[in-house]
């Protein structure tokens, strides 16, 4: 069992979120009550939440909700749970989800730190995404980077055995701080053959920043590492 009195926080984000447009706050006031969980420190009843059993993936800030958006279109067998702290994302999502119609999509408004150390129920999720975050590229701030060994440890506490962390980054330093911290994090094992990183799997779709790097030579290094056990 992971002790959670050592997890040891530090933020990984500021808050620079713009200013709210109408229709993002409408979105908040209408859709928010009903897609919305508000942060609490009860733990989650996921089949409740959603009114199904299904497979569980979380996104750790989602951005303008695009890319999940996108997943949860082309995959309304699984239950999304998307954690994002600027609410302008927040609303933009909000907004593709009621033009689409999903109902396989949830969101909190929160720092995921303290979203899974108090909401989310130990071996209840799937899969864990974190797609380009914040890379803090000064030295001296490395210390902001979410992927840890504090981080990775209450991770997995929350993954299903078998579970996957997939991580993807346009920061090559950043993609080998990653490597680094997953290769020494016990309980996970590399899903690239090789030892490194991972071809982008088809669900993870290609953004158009990512695009435009991709056209101007830029590279993107995507890790996925699953759950196992720790003898394995």
């Amino acid at each position: 069992m992971v002790d959670k009195s050592k997890w040891r926080h530090i933020r990984s984000f500021v808050r620079r979120e713009g200013r709210l447009t109408k229709a993002q706050q409408q979105a908040l006031d209408l859709l928010g009550p009903k897609l919305m969980l508000e942060p609490s420190s009860g733990q989650l009843d996921l089949d409740s939440v959603f009114g199904r059993t299904a497979p569980r993936y979380l996104e750790i800030g989602f951005g303008d909700g695009k890319s999940l958006a996108h997943m949860a279109a082309a995959q309304p067998e699984v239950d999304f749970l998307g954690v994002e702290v600027h609410r302008p994302g927040v609303g933009s999502l909000l907004i593709q989800v009621e033009r689409q119609s999903f109902t396989n999509v949830r969101v909190i408004c929160a720092d995921v730190v303290e979203v899974l150390k108090n909401m989310i129920p130990d071996a209840s999720l799937d899969k864990v995404f974190l797609f380009f975050p914040d890379p803090w590229h000064k030295k001296r701030h490395h210390k902001r980077r979410l992927v840890q060994p504090d981080f990775v440890a209450m991770l997995k506490s929350k993954l299903k055995p078998d579970g996957v962390f997939h991580m993807a980054t346009d920061w090559e330093d950043y993609a080998i701080h990653m490597l680094s911290v997953m290769k020494s994090a016990p309980g996970f094992k590399n899903m690239a053959s090789d030892g490194g990183y991972v071809m982008r799997p088809e669900y993870r779709p290609l953004t158009k920043f990512e695009a435009r790097g991709q056209r101007l030579g830029h590279g993107v290094w995507d890790l996925m590492f699953r759950r196992t056990d720790d003898a394995e």
